[in-house]
């Protein structure tokens, strides 16, 4: 019975550290959570600066072909070549991407509105638009970089 007691007490302990650890993840009552890069991060998106979250992968692009033109992509829109957008395997839909050529350095902003590539080792199709501003149409693949986005890129819009 005293054993039970003890084993009660530490394993109610250990929930309320796990807890803790779980909240200060978050920046919930972490002393080590700097609020001031918090603040600036926030002052920069809403002045409307473009920042990379994250680099998400490298690899190579592919662009879909004008045999899509008009049909519904994954996301129910209709697939529009001359709009900035790209099918993804697994970002969310509506989330923005800058990709660039690591043979040449262009980049572009789209936005992902379908699944795919459907070709072992490639990471992104990219609209014809989209190809055409990094210079992927003759080549049809290249190597690239993506980077998600943080904000949405306004001055980018076009799909």
């Amino acid at each position: 019975m005293k054993h039970e007691k003890h084993f009660f007490r530490l394993s109610v302990f250990a929930t309320l550290i796990i807890i803790g650890l779980g909240a200060s993840q978050i920046g919930i009552n972490n002393p080590l959570y700097n609020s001031a890069e918090a603040a600036k991060r926030q002052e920069s998106l809403s002045n409307g600066i473009l920042q990379a979250k994250n680099i998400i992968s490298e690899g190579k692009a592919s662009f879909y072909s004008d045999e899509f033109h008009g049909r519904k992509t994954a996301n129910g829109e209709t697939f529009n070549m001359g709009n900035l957008t790209a099918a993804h395997p697994s970002l969310p839909f509506g989330t923005w991407v800058r990709v660039t050529n690591l043979r040449n350095g262009k980049d572009v902003v789209v936005r992902i509105n379908d699944r795919g590539p459907f070709i072992k080792g490639r990471v992104i199709d990219l609209s014809i638009s989209a190809a055409k501003e990094i210079g992927l149409i003759k080549s049809g693949t290249t190597q690239v970089k993506l980077e998600a986005l943080e904000s949405k890129p306004s001055s980018f819009i076009s799909g």
